[in-house]
């Protein structure tokens, strides 16, 4: 049934809110949350985070210019609603699907996504850019960041309101605060306040008060006396500090607070303002203000009951199987530690945390320190397990070369997400940590085939002590396998094999090895058989398995959920070293497409790149210089 949104319907473009008034604002909000809550129950999706900037973000359209001027949100996880006020409406529901919209701020997208997200912690650093661009320029457009309380728990944040703050260059950074405890609840007095040290009269009462105070010598006193009343009074010490004109906090759900705000310091004359405001997440929805954990993101839901669609029951998944092995290796050995970087339900620390509480540390948004902490630890003799996201790891790749791999120290690497995750798109697949990790010296980099092998990982990963090492895996569920009920530690650098077969090899790394066996199948369907076998490191490698099946075949595929530059190119370097191609070897190395895939459903993503059994076996065929009918029948 269509949603009845009159209001909402006039809004074409955020050029439709100017001339509105409170009340219109506000019932063109209501009807922004319905239309946010009914298009996520279609999707899936981020549903808290955007219920919570409903009238943040209708206020700041309202106020200032977009696209003209530059509206950067952080991470995006709260841009639907900015989407279906900025053109984009009707395509709402194809959140997250193959061929429709990205769950996060994209340029390609739409002239009012002026810079793409999806990591956090970056929308001041990018704005700051934007607004050193207009000045050396000679523009005069407004500049505005909305940055989240988590995101402000990374380092890179304050790196860019230090050099903000250092330049005075004219910034508007919104302070979405919906959980952290920095300031005092939000009442009448702090409205007060807020509105009183936004606007122009106090603005110019200070200038003139602080010429006074210079004047009889009392300038450093003043500045000292406000500084500490407006932390007293409004928590905008530390912002202040940093060069920053501190407003708020004010109610981040009241429109009549909101707009009076935006548009006093929309008109600052000169420098940086941070502007505070406090916000509920799930706001709207009580559902997700009752658990807005579990509406952080969702699936598809019945929006009159909030119950959320279950997936149909199968094997635990790849997280899951991770968390209970560490638990399982922690109870035989004390010095096993967990470290996650705001994400111990995603990685599935949590339930190490509630075995292990003393022994699980959640760093919060900040992989760098993580990786480093995670260093010190092992340089103390511990043995620590650094799970982490593939995507996020990048982020704290300078931690991993300098102070965990130049010292060759034993910190483990649990990789999650790695390959394609589906409906989060580029900004969230693990396409590299192959390459990046497999070119420092000393790691130990495996990768498992199925859950089964996963256990075995985590357990020769606490074995490891002379150096560093990860063990990568995807997202979702596993095969169905049994568990090992005593995980037995791998021999590193040793793979395996999984099927005999003549003339054709197929090696894969990870979770491929199940469509590289159908793959098999298709082959010998057509009068070819296939050795397949499960290499299980990326490093060090199985020379002696590689080089047999160069040896013993006439051609070898190398199959990996990961980016050129990996796993393939490692294979390609030893056979070279050995002269494998001096004897005629046909090789071709499969791997992650040298382009960034848009979202889709895993198997399509997949089946995109070319790792599906079909274009395995169509990779045998063009090695052996047969595109004739026989691998056109495969594609099919």
């Amino acid at each position: 049934m269509a949603l009845d949104t009159p209001n909402l319907d006039r809004i074409n473009t955020p050029a439709d809110l100017k001339n509105l008034d409170i009340g219109s604002l506000r019932l063109v909000a209501d009807e922004l949350r319905a239309e946010t809550i009914d298009a996520v129950s279609v999707t899936g999706g981020h549903l808290g985070a955007g219920l919570g900037v409903v009238e943040l973000t209708v206020a700041i359209h309202h106020v200032f210019d977009t696209p003209d001027d530059k509206l950067i949100w952080d991470v995006g996880h709260q841009c639907y609603p900015h989407k279906i006020l900025t053109g984009r409406r009707d395509r709402i529901r194809t959140l997250r699907q193959g061929g429709g919209l990205s769950g996060f701020t994209k340029r390609s997208e739409s002239e009012y996504d002026p810079f793409g997200a999806a990591h956090a912690s970056t929308s001041i650093s990018a704005a700051l850019g934007f607004a050193v661009a207009r000045d050396l320029e000679g523009r005069d457009e407004h500049i505005v960041a909305v940055i989240g309380d988590g995101s402000m728990s990374a380092g890179m944040a304050y790196e860019a309101m230090n050099n903000a703050g250092a330049l005075k260059t004219r910034l508007v950074v919104i302070l979405n605060d919906n959980d952290m405890s920095i300031a005092p609840p939000v009442g009448a007095m702090s409205h007060y306040l807020a509105r009183l040290v936004s606007s122009r009269g106090y603005r110019n009462f200070r200038k003139v008060a602080k010429g006074v105070a210079r004047a009889v010598g009392l300038e450093k006193t003043a500045r000292k006396a406000e500084e500490y009343m407006l932390g007293w009074a409004v928590g905008g010490t530390l912002f202040e500090e940093m060069g920053f004109y501190y407003v708020g906090p004010i109610d981040g759900h009241d429109l009549d607070q909101l707009v009076p705000v935006l548009r006093n310091v929309r008109d600052f004359e000169k420098g940086p303002v941070l502007v505070h405001v406090v916000t509920k997440k799930g706001k709207g929805y009580a559902p997700a203000e009752a658990a807005d954990d579990k509406y952080h993101g969702v699936s598809k839901f019945n929006v009159v009951t909030g119950e959320q669609a279950k997936s149909k029951a199968g094997p635990p998944s790849y997280t899951q199987v991770f968390a209970n092995a560490l638990i399982a290796e922690a109870k035989k050995d004390d010095r096993i530690v967990g470290i996650t970087a705001a994400m111990p339900g995603g990685t599935g620390l949590d339930l190490f945390a509630e075995r292990f509480p003393e022994r699980c540390f959640d760093v919060g948004i900040a992989e760098q320190h993580a990786v480093t902490f995670a260093a010190g630890l092992a340089a103390a003799g511990m043995r620590p397990f650094a799970a982490l996201y593939s995507t996020f790891l990048q982020r704290g790749y300078d931690s991993v070369v300098h102070d965990v791999a130049i010292q060759g120290l034993p910190v483990r690497f649990a990789i999650d997400r790695a390959g394609l995750v589906g409906a989060d798109g580029a900004t969230h697949a693990g396409s590299f940590d192959l390459g990046y990790l497999g070119q420092l010296p000393g790691f130990t980099i495996m990768a498992a085939a199925d859950e089964a092998e996963l256990v075995r990982m985590v357990a020769t990963a606490r074995l490891i002590d002379d150096g560093p090492s990860a063990f990568r895996y995807p997202r979702g569920n596993g095969l169905g396998l049994d568990l090992p009920d005593v995980a037995e530690p791998l021999e590193i650098g040793k793979g395996r094999i999984v099927r005999e077969g003549n003339s054709v090899a197929i090696l894969s790394l990870g979770t491929r090895l199940e469509e590289s066996l159908k793959a098999a199948d298709m082959l010998a369907a057509k009068g070819l058989t296939a050795t397949v076998a499960d290499a299980r490191f990326a490093k060090p490698l199985d020379e002696e398995l590689i080089l047999r099946l160069a040896r013993e075949h006439e051609v070898l595929i190398t199959v990996e959920e990961g980016a050129r530059g990996g796993f393939g190119a490692f294979v390609l370097h030893l056979l070279a070293e050995r002269g494998a191609f001096d004897k005629g070897l046909k090789i071709r190395t499969l791997t992650l497409p040298d382009r960034f895939q848009d979202q889709d459903k895993p198997d399509a993503m997949y089946a995109e790149a070319g790792l599906d059994a079909p274009h395995i076996a169509s990779a045998v065929f063009d090695a052996l210089g047969r595109e004739d009918e026989a691998a056109a029948a495969l594609l099919a």
